[in-house]
């Protein structure tokens, strides 16, 4: 099925800052393998300890992604798999900060208060690929930790529908922003056609991430990951889902926080009814006891819930999309 591979590296004024309301930068097929080059959240502008990001960066120049790439024979009302293969940190170090009326414990424009905002500062991580290590280093003591390297891709869509164009900072059921560790290589992330050619764009990616992402900012990285795609014709998907080799998520965004929380557990009851034939409050019942709920971020202007279970506690659980997770995990192997 494999028909090709696709290097994209962006220029600077080639970043999109929307899903949506812009031009591809290349087609693509199915069974296509594309190499793209991504900048981390702030652009790059944030190097060091004196780079502020209100200082350095540009309002709403944040969080551009590579693309989009018009898929071949996507059309609204089929479903975008995307193979995450690899995702490689493009430097040696990343980023991270907290900055004023941004962030899961300060004063923002939806939750406001009389104290000041928090102070704006820059940690500066390095990374050793070689060990998989990201090193933290106190701002204010001489205290440092090694943490594991767990590269990820925090926003990654397609177009939303309705002629519409989102903020790359919004994510929803177009996907966006979603922040999760989830979305590292091994995972494919099945995403609603809203417009023709699906539009697929990515970025932000992250050289770790706690769950959650408490201050709104992960440990920012460019990045060069490859992926594959494939087009599952005539299958709908409300909300972005995820399979990796050992469970099914899918992903609610929305405010309150709760309500993200609904809507994951709402599709994974569904999906996990449809794929096993368990009645709808027994897999209730199931997911209940045995899913898990990690929390992809609360800070951005929607919030990111996923709902996760363990496919060997299925009953015989048929393959999701038609097996497409290893098909594509096999196309990103090559040939034996």
């Amino acid at each position: 099925m494999t028909r090709g591979k696709i290097t994209y590296r962006p220029a600077r004024d080639e970043l999109a800052y929307t899903f949506g309301g812009r031009l591809p930068v290349a087609h693509v097929r199915s069974g296509d393998i594309l190499e793209v080059h991504t900048e981390d959240c702030f652009g790059g502008l944030v190097r060091g300890p004196g780079d502020l990001p209100s200082q350095v960066c540009r309002m709403p120049y944040l969080n551009p992604v590579s693309g989009p790439f018009f898929v071949e024979d996507a059309a609204p009302g089929d479903t975008l798999a995307v193979h995450l293969a690899s995702v490689t940190p493009a430097r040696a170090w990343g980023v991270s900060s907290t900055f004023p009326h941004f962030g899961a414990l300060t004063s923002t424009s939806r939750t406001a208060t009389l104290q000041p905002p928090l102070q704006e500062r820059v940690w500066v991580y390095d990374i050793d690929q070689e060990a998989g290590l990201v090193r933290f280093h106190a701002t204010d003591s001489d205290h440092s930790v090694d943490l594991p390297l767990d590269p990820m891709i925090g926003t990654i869509g397609v177009a939303p529908g309705g002629f519409e164009a989102r903020s790359t900072i919004v994510a929803d059921t177009h996907g966006g922003n979603l922040d999760t560790p989830q979305l590292r290589a091994g995972t494919t992330l099945y995403l609603g056609v809203r417009v023709h050619g699906a539009m697929l764009a990515l970025g932000d990616g992250h050289a770790r991430q706690g769950e959650g992402e408490a201050c709104g900012v992960g440990v920012e990285i460019a990045t060069v990951t490859t992926l594959a795609v494939e087009v599952i014709k005539g299958v709908p998907t409300v909300w972005p889902r995820l399979e990796t080799d050992r469970e099914i998520i899918s992903i609610g965004c929305a405010r309150p926080l709760e309500d993200a929380y609904r809507i994951a557990h709402h599709d994974l009851v569904a999906w996990t009814s449809e794929l096993t034939g368990l009645d709808t409050l027994d897999a209730y019942q199931l997911i209940s006891q045995a899913g898990r709920a990690p929390i992809g971020n609360v800070c951005d202007p929607d919030y990111t819930v996923l709902a996760a279970v363990d496919k060997t506690l299925l009953p015989e659980p048929g393959p999701a999309y038609d097996g497409v997770h290893g098909r594509l995990r096999q196309t990103v192997a090559g040939p034996r």
